[in-house]
């Protein structure tokens, strides 16, 4: 019986949410903090505590970011705020190849433009929106003034780390497999609150699809946590998206990063010989 009053009130909230959204229209921006802890693995166990500091200062800006989220009932546009290193006086341009670059979602036709810079070249990456599917909870907090409510879900890693690099790709057992004979694909947990006083199904990032704005995510060892929102009085404000680079999808962008990586260490190794 609880179970069924539970999948009850969700189905309401979700109609009302249907029901809302349609009847008005919001836009607005949102600034979230992103933070990772360190992890540092087996070569952590052999630094002093002033060495580990010292690396946290200077992978600070890998390990915490600002982003700006404009979003509209249908089109979002998710930018980060391009911040100096304290120590150098630089920007992390090495690192930045492997980050997420300027990301704009259409959900309304579940389309993905997101721009990315690889060792000088400029890539415009146009895709279909990866469809989460979302489990509802019924647990509740408070973000700000805002009311949240949980959900959780499974995701294809690949699909949250596309533009990323580890060597550790390259090294992936191909021999692990499904009962069906297919490569057994890694999922990512994703926790995530969402407020339903905000009835729009945009987020942060990748993620998008619950009935209300998305203000905190939890993946890993990373947290994004809006801080600030203001709601616009121009229901219909222009969100632009990324217009410059070669065009190309998301699989076809992964496969010319590890070309090109593989492709470096070779010549490094050639060098050394």
């Amino acid at each position: 019986m609880k179970s069924i009053f539970i999948k009850s009130t969700l189905f309401i909230a979700f109609a009302f949410f249907t029901l809302n959204s349609v009847a008005q229209k919001f836009s607005g921006q949102a600034t979230y903090i992103s933070k990772s802890k360190m992890e540092l693995g087996n070569w952590g166990a052999r630094m002093s505590e002033a060495q580990k500091k010292q690396v946290a200062e200077r992978l600070k800006n890998r390990l915490e970011k600002t982003y700006v989220l404009k979003f509209n009932n249908q089109e979002s546009s998710f930018l980060e705020e391009e911040k100096i290193d304290a120590i150098s006086g630089a920007t992390d341009s090495w690192g930045g190849y492997f980050t997420r670059g300027d990301h704009y979602k259409n959900v309304k036709d579940a389309k993905l433009v997101q721009s990315q810079e690889f060792y000088g070249k400029r890539f415009l990456v146009k895709d279909d929106l990866y469809k989460i599917e979302w489990k509802m909870g019924t647990e509740t907090k408070k973000i700000g003034q805002y009311t949240c409510y949980k959900a959780k879900a499974f995701v294809p890693s690949k699909e949250l780390s596309w533009y990323e690099f580890s060597w550790s790709d390259l090294r992936t057992n191909n021999d692990e497999k499904t009962e069906e004979g297919k490569p057994q694909e890694n999922l990512t947990v994703v926790e995530a609150w969402y407020t339903p006083q905000i009835p729009v199904t945009q987020g942060p990032a990748e993620y998008w699809g619950l009935p209300g704005l998305i203000l905190e995510v939890n993946v890993n060892n990373t947290t994004l946590l809006c801080t600030e929102i203001a709601l616009s009085k121009d229901p219909d404000i222009e969100i632009e998206a990324p217009e410059k680079g070669k065009e190309i999808t998301k699989t076809e962008y992964t496969a010319t990063v590890r070309e090109k990586m593989v492709e470096m260490r070779s010549n490094r190794m050639g060098r050394r010989g």
